[in-house]
Parts: C-alpha cells; structure tokens; sequence
C-alpha cells in the first residue's frame, strides 16, 4: 500500500499519546505487528497476477486479472476487512484476513478450534465468516460465492494449512500458512469472464470504501 494502513495508523496514534512502558505503548506493538502483517500479505498479492508486463497484457485485452483491495469498511459498519479479492471468473469474492501471531507458537487445530499455541484464537475464524457473511448480503450478486480465508504470519500453520468450521457457514474457512496463500487463489477456475468479473468488482467498490478512523 502507498499509504499507512488502518493498523499502522492505529499504532502511530497509540505512540503518540503513549509514555514509555505504558499499556498504551504495549497495545501500539500489538497494532505495528498487525500492521506488518497485513503489509506482507499485500506484497504477497502483488504476485497473484504476475509479472508487470502480464499485468499490463491483462488490461491492455480488457481483463482485469484478480481485482484486489486492501483496508476497507463496509458501507454502514465499523468494522475493518484486511483485503478483499474478486475472481477473473466472476464467480467468487475472497474476504481475506491477515493475522500476525507468535512465532514460537503453533496454529493448530484440535478438536476442531483453531489454537496458536495453548491458546484459542477460533474467534478470529468466526470474525471473518461474520465479515464474509455480512458482505455477501451486501453484495447481493446471486452466483457469486464468498469465501473467508486468513493467512497467518509468524506462527507457523500446522501442515501449512488447516480447514477450520464455524457454525452455519457452508464450507471450509482455510487457514494458511504465507507459503499457502498464492497457490489457495490460483487454483480457482481457470475460465475468465471479463464482462462479469468487472460487473463484481463494480459491485464490491459500491459496497465497500477505504476505512479510516471515525472520531
């Protein structure tokens, strides 16, 4: 991103009114390591349409490849979404969440909850379903699918990827490993559809708008 995320600015606000050792100064770390995250998940996605000169060959021939925005809200909600991807196919919407946990802890998944480590992070899995979810109504584009995946950084994934369940959601939530991400997008289908790829991406802008920090 050309601009500081939501995260980083969070953190910067957090530092600025924080003294050194102060709780304030603890929770601004926590938001600059989300913040890296979220900015390594952006450098990853860059790669998902290629090199540049496949990119420009992609618009030139008017299709527009994977459709990728980062740090948006939700039209009327306050909630933040990391990254947000519509398919070349015109089939598929990919809410994407970015997290960044221990490095010395493990994300597994035991009886069913993802942990990091001891302790229970499935909430975070029911986040961005409820995100995937409240987007999807917002949408409102009959045979368009919306997927919830998140990428963990510096906890390694068990297996590299684990396929988590939330209550009430039809289908997988994958949890991926870095490494994981890029092959996860290109294996969906093949088949491109610019006319309704663009239709979707319209859609999603119409929908969804940078976020920034409300007074």
């Amino acid at each position: 991103m050309t601009r500081r995320n939501s995260a980083a600015a969070k953190a910067a606000a957090l530092r600025a009114g924080a003294g050194r050792g102060s709780q304030a100064d603890a929770e601004a770390a926590q938001w600059e390591r989300g913040a890296k995250g979220e900015e390594a998940t952006v450098r990853l996605l860059r790669a998902l349409n290629g090199p540049w000169w496949r990119r420009w060959l992609l618009r030139a021939l008017g299709r527009p490849g994977w459709v990728i925005r980062h740090d948006l809200r939700l039209r009327g909600r306050r909630f933040n979404v990391d990254h947000v991807l519509a398919s070349p196919c015109g089939t598929a919407v990919v809410v994407l969440d970015t997290k960044a946990w221990h490095r010395g802890r493990t994300t597994a998944a035991p009886e069913g909850r993802v942990h990091c480590g001891l302790e229970d992070r499935h909430d975070e899995v029911e986040k961005v379903v409820k995100y995937a979810r409240l987007i999807q109504g917002a949408l409102a584009m009959p045979g368009v699918v919306v997927m919830p995946l998140m990428v963990v950084h510096g906890s390694p994934v068990a297996g590299g990827f684990l396929e988590a369940r939330v209550q009430g959601w039809e289908g997988p939530v994958w949890v991926l490993g870095p490494d994981r991400l890029l092959p996860t997008l290109a294996a969906a289908p093949k088949v491109t559809d610019p006319v309704r790829a663009a239709a979707v991406a319209a859609r999603v802008d119409s929908v969804l708008s940078p976020y920034t920090e409300r007074p």
